[in-house]
C-alpha cells in the first residue's frame, strides 16, 4: 500500500463517511439510481467496484447477480463493507488497495469497472486509469462519475437562494488544484479535494488506450425532485458528470 495523502485522509474520515453516506440525498436518490440504471443487466458479469467506500454499489450489484470485487484504500471502509455484505448474505471479494496499484489482480479479468465519484479523489489519476485498463477485458466497459469540473470547485460557488434563484459563479476554473475540507456536512475530518479539468480527464483516458463511448449530464426525474429540495438544483446546472468508456 502507498500511504499517500488520499489514503491517509480517507482512512480518518471513513467512519463518519459511512454514517453520512447512507442519508446523502444526491448519492441515494440521484447518483446511485442513475449509475445502476446505466449499468443495466449485470447478472453473471465480473465487476470491479474501485473506490467502493461503504460498499453500497457492491451490495446492490451483488444482489443483481454480479460477481463483485470491491476495492478501497481505507481499511475501515473495507471492514464496514465486508461486515455489511455478510449481514446481508452476499458474496463479495474485498481488497485493501490503492487505486493505482491493484497488485495480485490479474490482467484482462473484469467485464466492467465501476468508478463512482472517486476519480477526482485519487492522488495518482494516471496510475489509476492505467491499472483499470490493465485489469479490464478487451471490449470491457468503464462507468465513471465525478463532480462536474465546470460547476464544482474551490473557486466555483453556488449563491444563496432557492432552486429558481440559485446560480453558479465561476471565479477560477483552473485553480486551486487541491484543498482540504470535510467530504460532506456532518463530518468533522477533512479530506483532500482535487480539481481536474475536462482536458485532464480526457487526455488520461486517451493515453491509456480507452475510448469514450458516452457522456451524460442527466436531469432528475419528477420522482427524484420530490425526494429532496436540493435535487431541484440539478434541473438548471449539472453537479455530476457521468462517463462511459471502453477498452
Amino acid at each position: 500500500m502507498h500511504n499517500d495523502n488520499s489514503t491517509k485522509c480517507w482512512g480518518k474520515a471513513g467512519k463518519e463517511w459511512c454514517e453520512v453516506a447512507q442519508r446523502n440525498d444526491f448519492r441515494m436518490f440521484f447518483i446511485m439510481p442513475y449509475t445502476l440504471q446505466q449499468l443495466g443487466d449485470v447478472s453473471g458479469k465480473r465487476i470491479l467496484d474501485i473506490g467502493c467506500g461503504d460498499g453500497g454499489y457492491s451490495r446492490a450489484l451483488a444482489q443483481k447477480g454480479a460477481l463483485v470485487t470491491a476495492i478501497d484504500c481505507s481499511e475501515y471502509l473495507i471492514e464496514y463493507s465486508i461486515n455489511t455484505a455478510k449481514e446481508q448474505g452476499l458474496i463479495i471479494i474485498h481488497y485493501i488497495r490503492n487505486s493505482c496499484d491493484l497488485y495480485d489482480i490479474q490482467d484482462n479479468y473484469f467485464d466492467v469497472v465501476l468508478c463512482s465519484m472517486m476519480l477526482m479523489d485519487c492522488e495518482n489519476l494516471d496510475g489509476t486509469i492505467k491499472e483499470i485498463a490493465r485489469v479490464l477485458k478487451s471490449d470491457g466497459k468503464i462507468f465513471a462519475s465525478v463532480l462536474h469540473p465546470c460547476f464544482n470547485g474551490k473557486n466555483i460557488k453556488w449563491t444563496d437562494g432557492d432552486n429558481e434563484t440559485k446560480v453558479v459563479v465561476v471565479q477560477n476554473y483552473f485553480l486551486p488544484k487541491e484543498w482540504e475540507m470535510p467530504p460532506a456536512k456532518g463530518i468533522n475530518d477533512t479530506v483532500i479535494w482535487r480539481h481536474r479539468t475536462l482536458n485532464e480527464y480526457v487526455k488520461v483516458f486517451v493515453k491509456n488506450g480507452l475510448r469514450i463511448t458516452d457522456l451524460n449530464e442527466p436531469l432528475p426525474t419528477e420522482e427524484q425532485l420530490k425526494m429532496s429540495p436540493r435535487i431541484g438544483w440539478l434541473t438548471k446546472i449539472p453537479m455530476f458528470l457521468f462517463w462511459e468508456l471502453e477498452k
